[in-house]
């Protein structure tokens, strides 16, 4: 059964349209601190200084916009790689791979709010609203096809990785990784780091694979 898509208003005005963009940066913000549950359109009404009816306006229910904040990450994420895919196509495998994860990396410590909006929508998603769990795998398995076509790539074309290492669990174990480690690090991060970490984890994955 395919999952439900956001509502949406028909929106022309540039005014209307930054708008809309404010609450969802906003929301974003507010459901990686806080979760689904805790997070209540009043009080995100609150935060962008706006009447509960008029964020109901541009989000008929809480769930929509959820599910518009997953869409908009997503976007975000896909697009951050646009400038670097036509010259990645030219490397090999393991060069693709690396790229990748150090692209993810820098991405999710520059964006944190980004890994943690993932982790925590996620964990709740999952038990309460189906909709939503549904949205955030479909933006996953996009990042994992793309990882595991790389390993693919590597163990039959350019030999460079192991054969016994299966490319949809390694690219599923790279993803996951990626996003239990930005969440788990905002617990540390008044004293640890999060390049090194990051780094020490793609290290052991990326060398890992290789023959």
């Amino acid at each position: 059964m395919p999952r439900r898509a956001p509502a949406k208003r028909a929106i022309k005005q540039d005014r209307a349209v930054k708008t809309r963009q404010d609450i969802l940066n906003s929301a974003i913000t507010l459901f990686a601190r806080r979760g689904i549950l805790a997070t209540t359109m009043a009080e995100l009404a609150r935060a962008i200084h706006m009447t509960p009816g008029a964020l109901y306006w541009h989000f008929p229910t809480k769930e929509d916009l959820l599910l518009a904040a997953i869409e908009e990450l997503h976007q975000r994420f896909v697009k951050s790689f646009e400038p670097m895919l036509t010259e990645m196509m030219k490397w090999p495998a393991f060069k693709q791979l690396e790229a990748f994860c150090h692209h993810t990396g820098q991405y999710l410590q520059d964006h944190r709010e980004h890994g943690i909006f993932y982790g925590m929508v996620g964990a709740e998603a999952a038990e309460n609203t189906e909709d939503v769990a549904s949205a955030l795998r479909d933006a996953l398995a996009v990042y994992v096809a793309a990882i595991e076509q790389i390993v693919r790539y590597g163990q039959e074309k350019t030999k460079e990785f192991r054969t016994d290492v299966d490319a949809r669990t390694m690219a599923n174990a790279i993803i996951f990784s990626d996003i239990g480690l930005v969440s788990q690090h905002n617990l540390f991060r008044e004293t640890l780091s999060y390049a090194p970490i990051v780094q020490s984890l793609h290290t052991v994955l990326l060398k890992g694979i290789l023959k």
